[in-house]
């Protein structure tokens, strides 16, 4: 069992950058996959970016590649989404998410993910 909480939502105005965390409870967050999602009003919940249990290996939706960057820390069980050159079109409540043992890379569908926070909301104005 893992359980996830998200911080760092806020207010940013267009351009800024903000970073979110994502704690994890359990003492095996190092051998999960973990993805960053996010859902806009009205609309589905979208992928965001991923990164391997390795570490090392990244990928990230093509609407925030090279603006956004994911990391980990698996000694203070956190992942993070540092998130560049905001948009408006990137308010949404984002979402972190373990993906499921086993599941292929890059676990980019929502039905990959077996645990998820409960979410942050980012709001970009223009």
């Amino acid at each position: 069992q893992v359980q996830l909480v998200e911080s760092g939502g806020g207010l940013v105005q267009a351009g800024g950058s903000l970073r979110l965390s994502c704690a994890a409870s359990g003492r095996t967050f190092s051998t999960y996959t973990m993805a960053w999602f996010r859902q806009a009003p009205g609309k589905e919940r979208d992928f965001v970016a991923t990164i391997h249990w390795n570490t090392v290996s990244t990928y990230y939706a093509d609407s925030v590649k090279g603006r956004f960057t994911i990391s980990r820390d698996n000694a203070k069980n956190t992942v993070y989404l540092q998130m560049n050159t905001l948009k408006p079109e990137d308010t949404a409540v984002y979402y972190c998410a373990a993906a499921g043992q086993g599941s292929n890379w890059p676990p980019t569908n929502y039905y990959a993910m077996a645990y998820w926070g409960k979410g942050t909301l980012v709001t970009v104005s223009s």
